[in-house]
């Protein structure tokens, strides 16, 4: 976004009476190839622009946003008229400029991507997907290039710009044989093209198809867990929502006036990190243009805080965290992640010998209906059985229900095989025994 631009939405709105005004901008190039058949599906290519000017005039919010550079007086009086409609409110503020750290984010490899080249990369998880004869089909195999420029201004003196890239990877398997048909996916995201092998995640998905062929229902019964580190990436997301400061003031969750508790299994922590180096929630800054940070939310299974923006830590009194997050450009700032993951006091190896019988979830179903504030879920799981240290056969429409603190709080060890989906990370998780219905 242009320096003068915003400049000139600044200067409209204290023109016409805002005391404090930010500007938010975000222009986006994207590529995206889907591959079929060893050629091109289809082909996305697109750029996108914009820019929303947020206002405190009188202690009242005002907004507005544009795609529209021409349109700056427009906005200014639009986000100068919403805030006439609107309640006084004694938290609202925006942030001192800071001097913010610099993570890795930006990679000219995918910056300067040719459609042959992003079509080269989708070929290789569609080939590397189908080299089973099981396999009969994919599902949206495709592979996504961006860059990003993100810019923050505000009426305190804050003047940020950012670059950054991010590249996609997935693609979903169909494998079947004996009338039995099973899927398989895999998903990879990150900010640098060296850090994505588009291979392995054809590979992956279709060893997890092909792995569940044959699959059978069990009886109900009492059984220890393997959750691997997809799924378990899954129930972090859940938790997550419980570490949002927005969240905790309202009364939504479970984690409210448990500071310095023990929350969940001392052995593990969870970190909210933006500064890891390549990862897709890294960045200098957040959506208000706080410094990020690495921090411990939970440690060793103590809370240790929660994610706060600037409205919410004046509200309690405290500093913001970095995990201002917005949807786009046409949002005002709420609460997010930068990069969550769970880190282990220590890690095992072999987590299946550990399990000895039990399942081995390798997908879940019905996440999305897992309730955040209450924390209780009843998902639908398939994976694989366990016994004498090995897998034995794969297990399909089995159910799990629980509560999310009780699913932390039981686990007693974790794997070596920390992965993230997106900026969301987990290694796979033993816990139980918990009730398996069939």
């Amino acid at each position: 976004m242009r320096t003068d631009l915003a400049e000139k939405l600044l200067g409209r709105a204290l023109e016409k009476g805002a005391s404090h005004a930010e500007v938010y901008g975000k222009w986006t190039r994207r590529l995206q190839v889907e591959a079929k058949e060893g050629d091109a599906e289809a082909v996305e290519s697109s750029v996108s622009m914009g820019y929303s000017l947020r206002v405190i005039r009188e202690g009242r919010p005002g907004f507005s946003y544009s795609t529209d550079p021409e349109e700056a007086g427009t906005v200014a009086e639009r986000a100068i008229e919403s805030s006439r409609w609107s309640e006084p409110d004694e938290f609202l503020a925006l942030p001192q400029p800071a001097v913010p750290a610099t993570p890795e984010i930006y990679d000219p490899a995918i910056e300067g991507i040719k459609q042959e080249e992003a079509l080269e990369k989708a070929l290789l998880i569609e080939s590397a997907a189908m080299n089973d004869p099981r396999v009969k089909r994919l599902r949206k195999t495709t592979a996504g290039f961006a860059v990003s420029e993100t810019s923050i201004y505000n009426t305190n003196g804050m003047g940020l710009l950012y670059k950054a890239t991010t590249c996609t990877a997935h693609t979903m398997a169909v494998a079947e044989e004996g009338g039995d048909s099973q899927m398989g996916w895999d998903f990879k995201a990150g900010r640098f093209l060296r850090d994505i092998s588009f291979g392995d995640v054809g590979q992956t998905a279709r060893e997890r198809a092909v792995g569940m062929l044959g699959a059978r229902r069990i009886t109900a019964r009492k059984s220890p867990l393997i959750i691997s580190a997809p799924v378990a990436v899954e129930f972090l997301g859940i938790f997550a929502s419980l570490l949002s400061s927005d969240a905790v003031q309202k009364g939504k969750s479970l984690l409210k006036g448990r500071l310095g508790e023990i929350v969940i299994s001392d052995r593990l922590s969870i970190v909210d990190d933006g500064l890891m180096p390549g990862k897709s929630g890294s960045r200098p800054v957040d959506d208000e243009g706080v410094p990020v940070m690495r921090k411990y939310l939970i440690k060793d299974g103590a809370l240790k805080g929660f994610m706060y923006n600037t409205y919410t830590a004046k509200k309690d009194n405290t500093s913001s965290t970095g995990n201002a997050s917005r949807a786009g450009f046409f949002s005002t700032p709420g609460i997010g992640p930068t990069n969550i993951y769970i880190e282990a006091r220590s890690v095992q190896k072999d987590l299946v010998g550990a399990l000895g019988e039990g399942l081995f979830i390798m997908e879940a179903m019905g996440m999305h209906m897992a309730n955040p504030i209450s924390g209780d879920f009843s998902i639908g799981v398939s994976g694989l059985w366990v016994e004498g240290g090995k897998a034995a056969f794969p297990v399909k429409e089995a159910v799990i229900s629980g509560n999310i603190l009780g699913l932390f709080g039981g686990i007693s060890a974790a794997g070596d095989d920390l992965e993230f989906y997106g900026n969301t990370g987990s290694p796979s998780l033993l816990t139980g025994p918990v009730d398996i219905g069939a």
